[in-house]
């Protein structure tokens, strides 16, 4: 496996994770941080997590219309993972730490890259499997409602992620192409 095979797999599961534990930190419920009488800014403000801005597969979490009842059990299945959750970021750091540290020695030493690759490689679909799961556990409590407005949320953000793509690419087909030249050839 090419070392950007791995980066490409490696970032797709980081990915993963991520929507996990975007899902786990959008699951604070009333009384939590974004939720309830007055304004609250920062962390738990607008935007903040568990806030009505806070994202669960691409939708923010207040367009579900989650019920308090459904608000109490996703804060539930978060903190029931918490700990999962810190524990493999504090594994995921110290694989990563090791790989960094096998990759700038003195000496090219292939076998103890490869090692540590595969080390983080373990950690993040550990990860991806927890991310999975408590996705699971989410979808759970939703009504098939929810989860058929949560995939049209997740179709849209997956088309405005390949539109921006697109435009990033046009833009680099452009710097390459150099700037177009006027009616007479290039101007000096």
């Amino acid at each position: 496996m090419t070392t950007r095979h791995t980066f490409f797999i490696a970032a797709g599961l980081v990915g993963a994770l991520a929507l996990g534990a975007g899902a786990m930190v959008a699951a604070q419920g009333p009384g939590g941080p974004g939720f309830g009488p007055g304004p609250r800014m920062g962390h738990g403000g607008p935007g903040g997590p568990g806030g009505p801005g806070a994202f669960l597969g691409g939708l923010r979490l207040g367009q579900l219309d989650l019920t308090d009842a459904q608000r109490d059990q996703i804060r539930g299945i978060r903190e029931a993972r918490q700990a999962e959750f810190r524990q493999i970021g504090e594994r995921l750091r110290t694989a990563r730490r090791a790989l960094g540290e096998a990759v700038r020695g003195t000496a090219v030493n292939e076998a103890a890259i490869r090692a540590a690759a595969a080390d983080v490689a373990a950690v993040e679909a550990d990860a991806a499997v927890l991310a999975a799961r408590v996705h699971a556990e989410i979808l759970g409590v939703l009504t098939p409602e929810q989860v058929q407005k949560l995939e049209e949320g997740r179709a849209q953000a997956d088309e405005r992620m390949k539109q921006r793509q697109e435009r990033r690419q046009e833009r680099r087909n452009e710097r390459r192409q150099g700037p177009p030249a006027g009616p007479g050839g290039p101007a000096f």
